[in-house]
């Protein structure tokens, strides 16, 4: 088989520049475009080079239908407005699209589901290996305390720069603590605590966010119990990371039937 050409949308962001190191440097992969929104400087720059890997011969567009036309996928780490949009070319293309944007309404949530009856999509709040395996651990753990002796907060640091909180890891992971105690975390969900609250509520699964300098990515999920806690925790240290994963989940979903998949069936945790 051929290596898989891939689109980066948002090329010349900090994850569209990591996603184009790890293509060129991956087996079964290679670059085939980069896109980037209207107005961007970066536009008509080759994007190996800003990169800092030397010209590639890829030139940045914002136009994202050409940089599609001929591809086998794409991978996307955007807004959420222009993953919806990917989603729509995806789907008329039977192109496969990696989402790793994160910070979506419910309505684009949708949109992404509906367009995936005709596009394999792999989307996750998270693209990192080692995050994914802690959902399941999560899970597992409330599955196993009981929810009226055990609480579990979701806590989680990123840079200064990240625009919507929390953030779609520790929705993840609070879906996960959710999923293991049969409840929807919409209706336990605490995302904010000021003045006088009162006693924490049974059952509830809290929320804390940090924001601060050059943090990547760092999340804690805590059950505390009586006179004992547990901590499950996960740091990123390299966006690299979210790129190699990324990218893992593309060479996955090549030829597989249109659906909505996760990491976790990436990474066959679902079975």
């Amino acid at each position: 088989m051929t290596d898989m050409a891939l689109v980066v949308a948002g090329a010349a962001g900090r994850m569209g520049q990591a996603l184009v190191r790890v293509i060129t440097g991956i087996d079964g992969a290679r670059l085939a475009g980069a896109v980037e929104r209207a107005g961007s400087p970066s536009l008509g720059r080759d994007v190996g080079e800003l990169a800092g890997l030397g010209a590639l011969g890829v030139t940045i567009t914002d136009d994202a239908a050409s940089a599609l036309a001929g591809a086998d996928g794409v991978v996307d780490f955007t807004a959420p407005s222009v993953s919806v949009e990917l989603a729509g070319m995806a789907a008329a293309s039977g192109l496969v699209h990696v989402v790793g944007t994160t910070g979506l309404m419910a309505e684009q949530e949708q949109a992404i589901e509906a367009a995936a009856a005709g596009a394999a999509i792999v989307k996750s709040g998270n693209m990192s290996l080692g995050v994914n395996v802690l959902s399941v651990l999560v899970e597992q753990a409330a599955r196993a305390l009981e929810a009226a002796d055990w609480d579990i907060e979701v806590l989680e640091m990123h840079h200064r720069h990240k625009v919507d909180a929390p953030s779609g890891t520790a929705y993840l992971l609070g879906e996960a603590a959710a999923r293991g105690r049969g409840v929807g975390l919409e209706e336990e969900s605490v995302r904010v605590r000021d003045g006088q609250t009162g006693p924490r509520r049974q059952g509830s699964i809290g929320f804390a966010t940090l924001r601060g300098g050059s943090v990547i990515g760092e999340h804690m999920v805590i059950l505390a119990g009586e006179g004992e806690s547990i901590e499950l925790g996960h740091r990123a240290l390299d966006r690299s990371i979210f790129a190699r994963g990324a990218v893992k989940a593309a060479l996955w979903a090549r030829g597989r039937a249109p659906g909505l998949y996760s990491m976790r069936d990436v990474l066959g945790l679902n079975r």
